[in-house]
């Protein structure tokens, strides 16, 4: 059965770490299990083929994760839950230095948001899809139109951002940057957010908000 199958693989892959990856970091895993000073609030989409860690090559404990589909965060007081506690937690507790949302290419939620009728069997699906704040409709999307849809969510969430009161205090006293990626899984290449602009370039060559 598939499901035996994949529990027979991730079991295996738990039995690896503990016997080959684990003795190489004890002395780090043994660190994090007092305490976590992460460098940075982490907010991406639940999409199978990011992995945060591996894109920003970050080890255990640097790296505080948000996943959501649609990398959305709705904005302050709207749907509070998860993301809203984790932001909190994350920016007003732990003081992450900053803030990074990354959206990514061939984004399904993006496409549920141009054809929101194929997804009228999934009512919480659809309630999401208005934080994209993305009102136009097309059944027939091409990749163009997605990538400038994924980085015009990612501009919005970073103004959601901005309404949460703890992202709002530390952007008062300057000690906190947001910052809006967009990661192009096919190329590996990942583009910045200018938000005075609101165009995308490539990393290095824009201003964190």
């Amino acid at each position: 059965m598939p499901a035996d199958n994949s529990s027979d693989k991730f079991t295996g892959g738990v039995s690896r770490f503990q016997k080959r990856v684990y003795p190489k970091h004890q002395e780090l895993f043994a660190k994090l299990a007092l305490n976590q000073r992460p460098d940075a609030l982490f907010v991406t989409c639940a999409d199978s083929r990011i992995d945060p860690c591996m894109l920003t090559q970050t080890k255990p404990g640097e790296l505080f994760i948000c996943r959501v589909i649609g990398n959305i965060v709705p904005p302050f007081p709207d749907a509070l839950g998860g993301v809203s506690a984790t932001v909190e937690y994350a920016v007003g507790v732990l003081r992450v230095p900053e803030v990074i949302v990354c959206g990514h290419t061939d984004c399904g939620v993006m496409k549920g948001a141009l054809n929101p009728d194929a997804l009228e069997a999934f009512p919480n699906v659809t309630a999401w899809l208005k934080y994209t704040k993305i009102n136009q409709r097309e059944t027939q999307p091409d990749a163009e139109t997605i990538l400038a849809l994924t980085e015009r969510n990612v501009a919005a969430q970073l103004q959601n951002l901005r309404t949460h009161p703890t992202v709002a205090a530390r952007l008062e006293d300057g000690d906190l940057n947001l910052r809006g990626w967009v990661y192009h899984i096919g190329s590996g290449v990942v583009t910045v957010c200018d938000e005075e602009s609101g165009t995308f370039g490539a990393m290095g060559k824009v201003k964190s908000a």
